[in-house]
């Protein structure tokens, strides 16, 4: 039997011999469509945030949880024993900080007293605005914000030096306690100044200067960039670089130099000098101590340095 003629089919073949289909796109996510119950739950959500934050703004600061804020970075020092004598010391300080309703006793009226005479303002404040500052829970109802430390300049340390010149700088320091009690000793025993680097050591916080009794107010003291470069600028002025450690072959009793400008370094209790600042010392000297402890505290061994060395300038 033949076949029925057909007519010719010029259309193109389609593609896969399947008739193409059309994409819609992605899926919408399930918050996006509306019949879906996470679309509800999401408007639900967003009311209800609208809301709060209407009542938040009418409530104003009366409801404000500091503990969720960001903590201030201010300097302060908190509780009643430290803050009356912080005062008592003469710390530089810009406001005093009192928690709304704190039982006050002789301790908060010396130090509202204080405060009052010395011209710094006393400013009353929510327990929980307190607690936020200092990020400290038992202040006592009470905070001292302390000004920055005025530093002087490596410049002006040199410069105003006496003769022989006798500076101190720490490497590696990092308990402000330590800072403060190094520059008590320095002042006590005639150094002309105190360097700080500002990497990988403490600064002069209301700590260090409350542990310096007030000699951080006397000795000029500068916070330096580069301990290295600060080694490298005393050379050129003229002084002998000596570095504090426990291992050294000579003893501080044996030191030579005492009389010659002197740029003396201690570094922390546990590390003691970094490797480049005892490369860059001319002089490494050790304290003579028993066996049974290992090493000293960074203030100490610098006390006990500085004692030596006026003591054998003395002696000349």
């Amino acid at each position: 039997m033949a076949r029925p003629n057909r007519k010719p089919d010029n259309k193109p073949p389609k593609k896969g011999g399947k008739r193409s289909l059309r994409g819609k796109g992605p899926t919408p996510k399930a918050e996006d469509r509306p019949y879906h119950k996470k679309y509800k739950s999401k408007e639900e959500n967003q009311r209800k945030r609208t809301e709060r934050k209407r009542i938040d703004a009418k409530r104003g600061d009366r409801k404000r949880d500091f503990r969720r804020e960001p903590k201030d970075h201010v300097d302060t020092v908190a509780g009643r024993n430290a803050v009356v004598e912080a005062l008592r010391a003469g710390i530089p300080a810009k406001e005093l900080v009192v928690a709304v309703g704190v039982d006050i006793d002789e301790r908060l009226n010396e130090s509202i007293r204080l405060a009052q005479k010395m011209g710094i303002g006393i400013k009353e404040v929510e327990r929980r605005q307190i607690e936020n500052m200092t990020g400290i829970a038992n202040h006592q109802g009470v905070a001292l914000v302390v000004k920055p430390f005025q530093y002087s300049s490596q410049k002006e340390i040199f410069a105003r030096a006496t003769e022989p010149a006798l500076f101190v700088a720490v490497d590696g320091v990092t308990d402000p306690r330590n800072i403060g009690a190094i520059a008590r000793s320095a002042a006590a025993f005639g150094a002309d100044g105190l360097l700080i680097p500002e990497r990988r050591n403490a600064s002069l916080t209301a700590a260090a200067w409350k542990t310096s009794a007030g000699a951080a107010a006397r000795l000029p003291i500068a916070q330096i960039t580069n301990l290295a470069r600060s080694i490298d600028d005393a050379k050129a002025f003229g002084c002998f670089i000596v570095g504090l450690d426990g291992d050294a072959d000579t003893n501080i009793d044996e030191m030579e130099i005492a009389d010659q400008p002197l740029y003396v370094i201690v570094g922390s209790e546990g590390k003691g000098l970094s490797r480049l600042v005892r490369e860059k010392c001319d002089l490494l000297i050790s304290i003579p101590m028993s066996s049974a402890v290992e090493s000293l505290n960074a203030s100490v061994a610098m006390s006990i340095a500085l004692y030596a060395i006026d003591r054998k300038r003395s002696e000349l």
